[in-house]
């Protein structure tokens, strides 16, 4: 009796975690608690204090010395390392294998991230928020795909196809921008140790095909001096996975997929969306930071990607997926727009300021949960030319 009442516990939750829309769904319901406490009078003040505590040992040691920087900092590397062998994999054997093949995702992608930057810059140029230019850059791979998933034979694979190798690019191009934009001051003696490191990986992943401990130690020790040299430390993630062997990039994926974005995901979400509504959030809403995100996202990213995907088709560069015609481009630009994750993490690199960073993630999570809504109705019309 116990055996049988334990597997009808057990078996739905399995069913739920093999699901692909299980971790978008977690991640919301995570964001939603978030904001509940965070605004219930009772728990408000201990439950967003509980995120800043910090310890002087740990600054000491010139390690992450806070809750929030430990997650921001340390674990969202794991998320970081899993993108980057997603990236490295799709290079090696996937739909970024071969010019031809990803010609079409690279370049939309550019554009959608070109596009919501300038949009953003132009509401925010000489203004003390104009440094926030990545956070409309960005699309949320776990909410975009886990919209059209739910959309089932109304999207065609080569759209989701499409549109993971989009994101996966824009992940990159992410990467990219913090490491370049959104570090400290560099700091040479940890960045040529980081170098050498990351050396010393790539000589060991060429005599090797499984990474061992060694691989480990030195991931390890890369993160830390990457953490210390000026770059953010996250970096080190997608550093190190191209250090992994190709044979064993799938067998990692799969092993840190649940760690990833069943515990750090929705730890992440928790963390970063503990936001007090300001006393009149809408006046606050409308300011130039909230418009520039939120034109970014739903305006910049479906117009830089379809305008993209129309000249590289005109000039005959690249040709539409088969089964997909420009209504399901327009609809996968829409669910493009939804940033959440990655817009928020760089919300938190972007704006030292507490208010600035409030304002920005919650418009984040109005205009993402917008074209989850907008992506979907689209997507959901039958086109057929």
């Amino acid at each position: 009796m116990n055996a049988r009442l334990t597997q009808r516990i057990i078996a739905p939750i399995r069913i739920f975690l093999q699901d692909s829309r299980a971790g978008g769904i977690l991640l919301l319901c995570c964001t939603f608690l978030s904001l509940i406490l965070s605004n219930i009078p009772a728990v408000s003040s201990s439950y967003t204090s509980f995120w800043n505590l910090s310890s002087h040992t740990a600054h000491d040691l010139l390690l992450p010395h806070s809750v929030l920087h430990w997650i921001n900092d340390g674990f969202m590397a794991l998320f970081f390392f899993l993108a980057g062998m997603e990236i490295k994999k799709e290079m090696v054997d996937g739909e970024l294998s071969s010019f031809k093949k990803s010609t079409l995702p690279v370049f939309c992608a550019i554009g959608g991230m070109i596009v919501p930057a300038m949009l953003y810059a132009l509401f925010n140029k000489g203004t003390a928020t104009q440094n926030g230019w990545g956070i409309p850059m960005a699309t949320d791979i776990a909410f975009s795909l886990g919209i059209a998933s739910l959309l089932g034979k109304r999207v065609p694979l080569s759209l989701k196809i499409f549109l993971t190798a989009l994101a996966i690019i824009d992940d990159l191009g992410a990467i990219i921008v913090i490491a370049l934009f959104y570090g400290s001051s560099i700091h040479m003696g940890w960045l040529l140790a980081s170098a050498a490191l990351t050396v010393t990986g790539w000589l060991l992943m060429r005599k090797a095909t499984k990474a061992n401990l060694l691989h480990y130690i030195i991931g390890i020790l890369l993160w830390y001096c990457m953490f210390n040299s000026g770059i953010h430390a996250t970096v080190a993630g997608v550093v190190f996975a191209f250090l992994i062997p190709n044979q064993q990039l799938e067998h990692l994926q799969h092993k840190i997929h649940g760690l990833v974005h069943f515990i750090i995901m929705p730890v992440f979400a928790l963390a970063n969306t503990a936001i007090i509504f300001p006393a009149g959030i809408f006046g606050a809403l409308n300011s130039r930071l909230s418009w520039g995100i939120m034109f970014g996202l739903f305006v910049g990213k479906p117009l830089g990607i379809c305008l993209t995907a129309l000249w590289l088709v005109r000039k005959k560069v690249a040709e539409l997926p088969n089964a997909v015609n420009w209504h399901h481009m327009i609809g996968a630009g829409i669910l493009a727009g939804i940033g959440f994750t990655m817009s928020i993490f760089i919300t938190t690199l972007a704006f030292a300021d507490a208010g600035q960073q409030n304002i920005a993630k919650i418009s984040i999570l109005i205009i993402s949960f917008f074209s989850m809504l907008s992506g979907y109705i689209w997507l959901a019309k039958k086109k057929t030319s």
